[in-house]
């Protein structure tokens, strides 16, 4: 993967990349795994570690002037500032992954001073591709996709998120979870918000929401729902980046409504 200039949109690369991470995912899949602890329930394996390791050498190579933000040591301000980085969630799902449930991917972004770029999403078990461009639509495996038509909060299919540390902080969205889940038709809780993002730009999903996520696992998921029509906000209808902690993300027609129940909840 050589001789690609800074400007291009590397939907090839990303793609490629994606699907050697993926690859290196299901080998490992089923096997036995050294699973170490960031906290109690916060899990890391020897995939994530390789995947990690693997898909930053494989940017450096490609792109020497590019930063990686991952998970240990990143510096915020940094990658505001960075004419090019890349934002790397390279097994999102890791729990799910260590006990085998079937919901994890490989989630890629390129940000140019804080703006995403271009994005995808790759979730190997079902050989799925999720990829946007900043102006340019969003893609599943090369069809173009959108958000979904559902115009009612009781209609509509949500899915979220609890973060790692929910059991020693006072957010940690249980008490949002019970305000809305008597005024939607249903709810689920994937375990990737990666996957959970993209599905509401495939118009599986209406919305999304979810407290204290990191920027590797929204920046690729947030470009496709905006690039598919949808509308992905904080928790007060902010304008969205990567480094917003706090988000919703619908298909447009309901987030006003979503975001108003939100509030009844805090």
């Amino acid at each position: 993967m050589t001789g690609m200039v800074d400007h291009a949109v590397p939907k090839d690369f990303v793609l490629t990349l994606c699907k050697e991470a993926g690859q290196v995912m299901l080998d490992g899949l089923g096997g036995s795994l050294e699973v170490m602890r960031k906290a109690e329930v916060d899990l890391v394996t020897e995939v994530d570690l390789a995947l990690e390791r693997m898909i930053a050498e494989a940017i450096h190579d490609e792109f020497p002037e590019h930063s990686v933000v991952g998970e240990e040591g990143w510096d915020e301000e940094e990658a505001r500032e960075a004419d090019h980085a890349w934002f790397v969630d390279p097994l999102d799902g890791t729990t799910n992954y260590v006990h085998g449930y079937p919901m994890f991917c490989v989630s890629l972004a390129l940000t140019h001073r804080g703006e995403v770029s271009a994005g995808g999403t790759y979730d190997p078990l079902r050989d799925e591709f999720f990829y946007a461009e900043n102006g340019e639509g969003a893609t599943l495996n090369g069809e173009r996709i959108a958000v979904s038509s559902t115009d009612r909060l009781i209609s509509s299919l949500l899915s979220t998120g609890f973060p790692y540390q929910r059991a020693t902080i006072p957010d940690n969205n249980v008490a949002l979870f019970s305000k809305l889940v008597t005024r939607i038709q249903g709810v689920r809780r994937s375990g990737s918000v990666a996957l959970d993002l993209a599905y509401v730009a495939a118009g599986r999903l209406d919305g999304h929401w979810e407290l204290h996520v990191k920027p590797w696992d929204t920046a690729a998921g947030g470009l496709l729902v905006k690039e598919a029509g949808g509308r992905i906000s904080g928790m007060r209808g902010e304008p969205w980046s990567p480094f917003e902690s706090h988000i919703v993300a619908t298909n447009r027609a309901i987030h006003d409504e979503l975001l108003a129940v939100l509030r009844q909840a805090k």
